[in-house]
């Protein structure tokens, strides 16, 4: 069985956010070995320079890294990552597995984004569309193709 971390920055507020990923972490359940860490995220002031929003990214980064250990397997969520349709996603995810990669974790970043260390740490990159979508909901984005991912594999029916 994988293990999967999901490594956000920022706290869920909405509870609507909050109840649908507790739905998918009880899916994901039987499938895998999840755990969700959100570490805290920078207040960001209106009208910020490059300067203080690369200092920003920073801080998330150093505390994202404290989280991800030399065995994992990352993933980051990125725009100008690698995109796949459902079933390539979960084909991906099953190539993983066989090649020996358990210790999967998914870092989701801030507001602005991931910093370039973070990036740099990362295995692979993975975008799931060019738009952009606030970090609450690309967690639960992730978590449900992750689901939908292992009942593709399990070949389980799925809604397409």
């Amino acid at each position: 069985m994988s293990n999967i971390k999901i490594l956000c920055v920022g706290k869920i507020k909405e509870k609507f956010y909050r109840d649908a990923i507790a739905e998918y972490e009880k899916r994901l359940s039987r499938y895998c070995k999840l755990s969700v860490i959100e570490v805290a995220d920078e207040k960001t002031p209106d009208k910020s320079s490059e300067a203080e929003e690369q200092q920003i990214k920073e801080k998330e980064a150093a505390r994202l890294m404290a989280h991800i250990r030399d065995n994992d397997y990352v993933i980051a969520l990125a725009i100008d990552g690698k995109t796949f349709d459902s079933v390539a996603f979960a084909n991906h995810m099953g190539q993983l597995a066989v090649s020996g990669k358990s210790n999967l974790v998914f870092v989701i970043g801030g507001s602005l984004g991931l910093h370039q260390s973070i990036l740099c740490k990362c295995n692979e990159r993975l975008s799931f569309s060019a738009m952009t979508f606030p970090h609450q909901l690309m967690r639960v984005i992730l978590l449900e193709q992750l689901y939908r991912s292992y009942r593709i594999l399990n070949h389980e029916p799925y809604h397409k």
